[in-house]
């Protein structure tokens, strides 16, 4: 049985089999875990030298609001130190300036009543052109629940993710699908959707049809695709790649193999001028201050505070624990507590300075690193993500997901029974690094493979047709 001890620190090590935590030492009733170099909760009983500490013998030491201090860890970032051999790959130039790693057709609905219309078009559509795809690479149908008989925050959300999805690069052409009597009101979406390449765009009303929409919604297809299944890939700089961090169903490898390699990747593309997007806000909570302490000024502070704080007042409004967290999943994987899960979330955001801290449903301004507001639901983080502008998703996960988001969502096992055991699902396996392999060389491989997908290789959600989206709700259903 191989265990480590992560930092020098720690006084429980990790069993790299099972991802369970046992006593380095003697411990006491309240003595802290330190794991990564810091407490993870205190023990609830004694514990004698190499005793397994889990869930049940483990409390979190977290509580309540809490007041910051800006302790800045320095002006300069830690460069990666990786030297593969790229710094271009080929993607899709947009008129507005974005970078697209996909040529898609996208089919949106405004409202969730049109969601048949919607995968009907995709679906006919789809058949109609068969192989003669040029470079298109997909035609898909995003239905969702939303667009009407929502209020107030909720409203605005649907509409600021909907319209983010219409100005992403990825797609290269998108056609609208409106009812016509919902909240969310074709003129005004697109009044927010704002300017846009019209050969590219086009819109429906279906109330307003005479006749068979499905034909109609074909005929306005076949317009989107004369113009898009002729743009080519061409050279771009890495630094124009934008890419969300996400972790899922993690284990006690998450922060030793996968993570800290999304880190490493996380420092080498925004050493190169690119931007990565780390989010799940409540997977930071118990190691925020390591990411405040990386804001590379006052202001991106102040903001990743105010992001913090206002998501434990989301908990607290909705009377439930703001520590509620990890999930049956997380626990038997061998995380006990929310410091411990979010001591190893935060791992993805390597060691580069915060540039940027994103409302939700807001896009990406700032190059380098940034912070997201969006929950640690799945699939309501990862389109969050792309939402943001992000061309990939890069997810982590010990325990397994078959999902994807409405970009590429490039899968990380933490181990690597789990790469084995689900081939389908999982597109590069870290678990290699539990295993003997050097970060290093890992890491390089890693990069390679992003790339490649950057570059138009499918990924195990595309391959399989999973690609969904999931919009964040709070408030009243009428």
């Amino acid at each position: 049985m191989k265990r480590i001890r992560i930092n020098p620190a720690d006084n429980v090590e990790v069993d790299l089999n099972s991802g369970h935590k046992h006593a380095l030492e003697d411990l006491r009733c309240g003595d802290n875990v330190i794991k990564y170099g810091f407490p993870i909760g205190h023990l609830t009983r004694d514990v004698k030298k190499g005793e397994l500490i889990d869930h049940n013998i483990l409390m979190t030491n977290l509580e309540g609001i809490s007041e910051y201090t800006y302790n800045p860890v320095g002006t300069a970032a830690k460069r990666s130190g990786l030297c593969p051999g790229t710094d271009s790959f080929l993607g899709f130039k947009r008129s507005d300036g974005q970078v697209g790693v996909r040529n898609q057709i996208w089919i949106i609905p405004t409202v969730g009543c049109v969601n048949g219309i919607a995968q009907t078009l995709a679906g006919r559509f789809s058949e109609e052109i068969g192989e003669n795809m040029g470079s298109v690479d997909a035609v898909v149908a995003f239905p969702h629940n939303y667009g009407c008989s929502q209020l107030g925050e909720d409203h605005e959300n649907t509409r600021t993710i909907l319209a983010d999805m219409v100005r992403h690069p990825n797609a290269g052409g998108v056609l609208i699908v409106s009812l016509g009597c919902e909240n969310n009101q074709l003129g005004p979406f697109m009044e927010l959707v704002g300017e846009y390449e019209g050969s590219r765009v086009r819109t429906m009303i279906v109330q307003q049809i005479d006749g068979d929409e499905t034909e109609y919604g074909l005929s306005l297809l076949r317009e989107i695709f004369s113009v898009c299944s002729k743009d080519k890939r061409e050279p771009v700089p890495v630094s124009e790649l934008k890419i969300g961090l996400k972790c899922g169903g993690s284990d006690g490898l998450s922060g030793i193999t996968a993570n800290p390699l999304l880190g490493v990747f996380s420092d080498w593309l925004t050493d190169k001028g690119g931007t990565t997007v780390l989010t799940e806000v409540p997977e930071m909570f118990g190691a925020e201050t390591l990411l405040m302490d990386r804001c590379c000024d006052t202001e991106t502070f102040e903001k990743t505070v105010s992001m913090i704080n206002d998501f434990k007042r989301y908990f607290i409004g909705n009377g439930q624990p703001i520590y509620e967290n990890p999930s049956p999943g997380n626990k038997a994987g061998g995380i006990s507590t929310l410091e411990e899960k979010s001591l190893g979330c935060t791992q993805k955001s390597g060691s580069s300075l915060v540039r940027g801290v994103l409302k939700y449903g807001e896009r990406i301004s700032v190059k380098g690193l940034n912070l997201l507001s969006a929950p640690g639901n799945d699939l309501v983080a990862s389109t969050a993500l792309a939402a943001s502008g992000c061309q990939i998703v890069l997810f982590t996960t010990g325990r397994g997901t078959p999902f994807g988001s409405f970009v590429p969502t490039l899968k990380v096992s933490t181990n690597t029974s789990l790469y084995r055991k689900k081939p389908s699902w999982i597109d590069f396996d870290a678990g290699v690094i539990a295993d003997g392999a050097s970060m290093e060389s890992t890491a390089e491989a890693f990069i390679d493979a992003v790339i490649k997908a950057a570059e138009g290789r499918e990924v195990c959600n595309e391959r399989n047709g999973w690609r969904e989206i999931a919009i964040f709700k709070s408030g009243v259903t009428l």
